[in-house]
């Protein structure tokens, strides 16, 4: 989708930035409440969908639908016909995972649902590294960012307004602040990173947690990832945040371990992000999620190996799905005797600003 946005944006020499946005959100708006916007407008074709976005939304279509210069033509008597529906955020979930969410969620199964289908809100760690969140607040608020704290995370700013103009702030380009979700910064404050010895970031991804953990920690730093491209940016944006870092290949890992801490932030279904990343749930299919849970057992398999005695795996999703967070540590417990689970942690949309597990394990013996 972002690459269809960015080619209409191309193509699209009537629109400015601000239609842009406003078209990007529109289009956003209506994946997340898909199947709400498809019973609202009684279609799932583009024009179906926003027809139902905009009933939803409480406006009347008929002042959007004109057909005057780039507006749509206006509605036909069978879409001028309000279908008889109620409201229902269920709807808005692939109807094949229900089952399994609302085993997961029970009670918190609607809310968590109706969380989904709207926007989530921006929010920036500040790096403790090089200020305090307070000084980071002033900054932000200096460059002209509406910017709140939370009670939730030390390190945590949510932005209320302005947050496109970020990276053009003095508190980005000085390394004062990173983007990140609140999730994460809560996962990795939950976490006890040792002052010393050496960590290893499993899966880094862009590398935001490696920045995260060496903010905080004076341990040894090194990030990996099975596709290396990903980690293009993070030497840059270590520097920024005056973190020291290295990366390694897959081939040289075994030689620079054993590892103290190794974090393995895993590929998963996305679905406790799914309101930022809307089209993830409706390409997700039960094959797809049978291949991520394979990948997740291979993953924990081969960081397990690098772990020293008496070492720590962190294993991280951002998942509300138990077959990708529980189910897993449980199947990787049944085949590894001197491994033992020390806690686990489940996040919401309801407790954090999005669904993200975490666990624990300690090596308590030599591996035979």
């Amino acid at each position: 989708m972002e690459q269809a946005l960015t080619g209409w944006a191309r193509s699209a020499r009537y629109a400015g930035s601000k239609d842009r946005a406003a078209v990007r959100d529109h289009v956003f708006d209506a994946l997340r409440q898909r199947g709400s916007c498809e019973a609202f407008g009684n279609a799932g074709d583009g024009r179906g969908l926003v027809l139902g976005l905009i009933r939803g939304q409480g406006l009347d279509p008929e002042a959007v639908f004109t057909g005057e210069g780039y507006a749509p033509a206006p509605l036909s008597a069978d879409e001028a016909v309000v279908p008889a529906v109620s409201p229902d955020p269920l709807r808005d979930l692939p109807e094949w995972l229900r089952p399994a969410l609302s085993a997961a969620l029970g009670p918190d199964l609607s809310d968590v649902a109706s969380a989904l289908e709207h926007r989530a809100p921006m929010w920036l760690r500040a790096n403790l590294r090089k200020n305090t969140r307070e000084q980071s607040l002033e900054a932000l608020r200096a460059d002209g960012l509406a910017v709140e704290p939370t009670a939730l995370c030390d390190t945590a700013i949510m932005v209320v307004s302005g947050g496109r103009q970020l990276r053009q702030t003095q508190a980005y380009l000085s390394g004062m602040v990173e983007p990140q979700d609140l999730s994460v910064q809560m996962a990795i404050a939950r976490v006890n990173w040792p002052a010393t010895g050496r960590i290893l970031d499993y899966c880094a991804g862009g590398g935001g947690k490696t920045l995260a953990i060496g903010a905080v920690s004076g341990a040894t730093l090194v990030a990996h990832d099975a596709n290396p491209g990903r980690m293009a940016d993070l030497f840059a944006r270590a520097e920024r945040a005056g973190v020291q870092v290295t990366t390694a290949a897959t081939t040289e890992l075994n030689a620079r371990g054993p590892w103290d801490v190794v974090l393995c932030d895993v590929p998963c279904s996305g679905s406790g992000t799914w309101r930022r990343d809307p089209e993830a749930k409706w390409r997700l299919t039960p094959e797809a999620l049978a291949d991520l849970n394979s990948t997740q057992d291979t993953i924990l398999a081969a960081a397990a190996n690098l772990v020293s005695q008496r070492g720590r795996l962190i294993y991280m999703t951002c998942s509300l799905l138990p077959i990708e967070n529980m189910d897993r540590i449980t199947a990787f417990l049944a085949q590894s005797p001197d491994w033992s689970c020390t806690w686990y942690h489940q996040d919401t949309p309801l407790t954090a600003s999005d669904g993200f597990f975490t666990a624990e394990l300690v090596r308590e013996a030599a591996p035979s």
